[in-house]
């Protein structure tokens, strides 16, 4: 037990030795001091040096060494000073068939028709004399909503010629139903052109809720126009008829009767 005790006892020798320590270190601070005061003296260059460094790693590239072009602001000064660009003009597309994208997309008949900003309008037409075998027309045409309207254009590049000795039977099937403007145009040339007549089956109704689009529906009615919502059915004749379909048959996409039964009923409510 007494061996334990001795050596958990410091010496003497040990303890001048700490003695001395602690007198050494208090001679060596007036060295520290100044010390501290060239220390203090060389900080603000160290300081300058080191805002130099923090400017030049704004510029460093990081990660794999690269830096990314989009991420530097000249870019993006660049960007904001760049001049609008021209749209090229305005143009009526005509064809014989449509992309199925095209069809699945414009003519579906969705309540809210976000993105839609384009209005198709496939065509047939039957044009008799008298007793002799009907000829005819058929094919399809798109719009930007600028400029003339497919509905208006149809009877400037497809129907421009008429002749009143001869009968015309025009069928549309039509993503959205005509604007105020377009029935209005409309309503002028059945008038003027008595021996034609008008079928519009709409997959989708513009809206319908604004009065003058009521109005213009119900004027083209007055002058003998029908028009009709689209059913299943109606979307599968333009399907195998003006579609690019490679022999594929239509599948109705989901709500297809049930949309067509909701845009009956608002047409019905307003042709009443």
């Amino acid at each position: 037990m007494a061996d334990r005790k001795d050596s958990r006892t410091p010496s003497k020798g040990g303890l001048i030795k700490k003695k001395e320590k602690k007198g050494e270190k208090a001679e060596r601070k007036p060295e520290e001091k100044e010390k501290d005061k060239l220390k203090e003296q060389k900080m603000p260059k160290m300081s300058e040096k080191t805002a130099e460094n923090q400017q030049n790693n704004v510029d460093k590239p990081k990660g794999n060494g690269e830096i990314a072009e989009g991420a530097q602001v000249p870019v993006k000064d660049e960007e904001f000073q760049l001049e609008p660009i021209e749209l090229p003009p305005f143009e009526i597309i005509v064809g014989d068939r449509m992309n199925p994208t095209f069809f699945k997309f414009q003519f579906k008949n969705v309540e809210y028709s976000s993105g839609r900003n384009k209005t198709f309008l496939c065509y047939q037409v039957d044009i008799q004399a008298g007793t002799t075998e009907a000829d005819g027309l058929r094919g399809y045409m798109e719009d930007e909503h600028s400029g003339s309207h497919a509905e208006e254009a149809f009877f400037q590049q497809v129907l421009a010629y008429y002749d009143k000795s001869l009968c015309y039977t025009v069928t549309w099937y039509i993503s959205s139903s005509p604007c105020a403007a377009c029935a209005a145009k409309l309503v002028e040339i059945l008038r003027s052109r008595k021996t034609l007549r008008l079928n519009i089956h709409c997959s989708r109704l513009f809206q319908w809720e604004e009065p003058e689009i009521q109005a213009g529906l119900q004027a083209l009615v007055r002058v003998g126009c029908k028009i009709h919502m689209m059913r299943p059915l109606d979307f599968a004749y333009v399907w195998s008829t003006f579609v690019e379909n490679e022999e594929d048959s239509f599948t109705p996409w989901e709500d297809c009767q049930e949309s067509y039964e909701y845009y009956d009923e608002r047409l019905c409510d307003i042709l009443k």
